[in-house]
Formats: C-alpha cells, sequence, structure tokens
C-alpha cells in the first residue's frame, strides 16, 4: 500500500536521496545509489535487483512489476528538486550496491576500464559488453563511479545483467586476470595488432584507456599485446563507448563463428 501521506522537500529521507545523486562519497559509505525513470526501475525489478524503497510522484500513475520494496509518495514540486535531470522522471528507487568483487567473477571475456571518466562513456560501456555477450566490466584505477545516475541511465538496465567490478588497482587487476590465463589486450590508436587479425576466441581482457591520454605507462606494461581498430576515414580513432562496442561485437562474432 501506497502512504496516504506524500513527502516533502525536508524530509530526511528525500534529503537522503539528494545526497545519494550527487554524492559519490554518499554512494559509497551507504552501499546505494539511486535510478531513474520507469522503465529502469522496471528492469531493476525483474532483474531481481535489491531495491530499498520507491518514490512516485504525487499524481503519477506509474505500472510497474510486483515488488517488494515499499512505495512512498512525494510531495508535487520535490521531483524536480531532487533528480539529476532537467526533465525528472516520475519514480526513483534506491538500490543498494550490486557491483562485485574481482573474486566473484568468473569469466573468459571480461573488459576492464582504466581511468574512465565519462559517465555516459560508462553506461555505453556496459551496454555493449552485455550485449556482446561479455562476463564482467571492471572500471579500475581512477575511473568514473558506475553508480554515478548519469552512467546507470546510459546503462538502459545493463548495470543489472552484467557483473561489474567498481574500483581497484589498474595493475593488480590485470595481475589477477593473467594470473587466471586471461590474454590481457589494451586498445590503441595505432601501431596495435588489427582487430580483424586477432584471435579472441581464446580467454580474454579488453582493456580500454581514459578518454583523452589512453593507457598509463604502468598498466602498458603488464599487457600482452595492443589492438588497434582499422579504419578507413580520415578519424584517427574512436570514442571510446564506440570503439568497446566495435571491439565486444567482433569478439562476439569470431566465438559464435569459430565454435
Amino acid at each position: 500500500m501506497v502512504p496516504p501521506s506524500a513527502l516533502g522537500a525536508r524530509h530526511p529521507e528525500v534529503e537522503r536521496l539528494r545526497r545519494l545523486l550527487r554524492r559519490r562519497s554518499d554512494r559509497a559509505s551507504e552501499r546505494a545509489f539511486v535510478v531513474e525513470g520507469p522503465k529502469l526501475v522496471a528492469e531493476a525489478i525483474a532483474a531481481g535487483a535489491p531495491l530499498e524503497v520507491i518514490y512516485v510522484a504525487e499524481g503519477a500513475e506509474i505500472d510497474l512489476p510486483a515488488t517488494d520494496a515499499p512505495v512512498h509518495v512525494l510531495q508535487r514540486g520535490v521531483l524536480e528538486r531532487v533528480a539529476d535531470t532537467v526533465t525528472p522522471q516520475p519514480v526513483l528507487a534506491v538500490c543498494r550496491a550490486v557491483d562485485v568483487p574481482l573474486d566473484a567473477v568468473v569469466a573468459t571475456f571480461v573488459v576492464v576500464c582504466v581511468d574512465l571518466q565519462d559517465p555516459g562513456n560508462a553506461g555505453t560501456i556496459l551496454r555493449s559488453a552485455e550485449a556482446a555477450g561479455a562476463g564482467a566490466v571492471v572500471f579500475a584505477g581512477a575511473s568514473v563511479d558506475v553508480s554515478n545516475p548519469k552512467a546507470v541511465r546510459a546503462s538502459a538496465g545493463s548495470l543489472f545483467h552484467v557483473p561489474v567490478v567498481n574500483g581497484g588497482d589498474a595493475v593488480e587487476v590485470l595481475d589477477e586476470l593473467g594470473r587466471r590465463g586471461l590474454r590481457r589486450l589494451g586498445t590503441v590508436a595505432r601501431a596495435g595488432e588489427p582487430l580483424d587479425d586477432a584471435d579472441l576466441t581464446v580467454p580474454v581482457a579488453l582493456v580500454l584507456g581514459n578518454e583523452a591520454h589512453g593507457l598509463p605507462p604502468e598498466v602498458d606494461a603488464v599487457l600482452d599485446g595492443h589492438l588497434t581498430i582499422p579504419m578507413a576515414g580520415r578519424s584517427e580513432s574512436l570514442n571510446v563507448g564506440m570503439a568497446t562496442a566495435v571491439l565486444c561485437f567482433e569478439t562476439a562474432r569470431q566465438r559464435r563463428t569459430r565454435g
């Protein structure tokens, strides 16, 4: 049942929503983040994500799947003051953290992001990795927080369907993946092995660097090789999100066609 009294802007739960949307430190300390919009909240419910509570704008008619999470109503105008977007969605949910430790990852196809900064790129990478069948995505080094509201929105629900490791020293992460037998391949704009020549049917970790600076030297030193996407046009490189999509789907294609 929806409680009869709507929550105002100064209610402690609303203040918590505001903090979780704006502060990485609060998301980290509380191990919780905010999911915005009916579609994403429904996706989280369908995936069995650990939702704590759902908030609905007063007067909004929302059709969500059945869930045990309590539903609270927010007074008119509260969402506009709290939400992270210019045009707020009529429903928000607080979800407990869904990331996993590296030790829990068992996969032969992993995407590793090192010092990735843009949350939109993080979400795009999650979508591509999940769609191509990657076993996990690791955000290492000084990478953006994957529970950032923009990253959550850009993931379009993939955050709930592919194992995500949020944090960790990049060299240590790659050392561990190497010990597990994964071939660690860094992506570079030029001088790497052409993507269509590489054998991606072996256990592999695709390693992407920072949008502006690429992979740092200490990470480059522990790689097993480099990949370059051949391009016929004048562009020197692709956006990291686009490049990841190309890499992931070439990996999926090879594994599908070569058994």
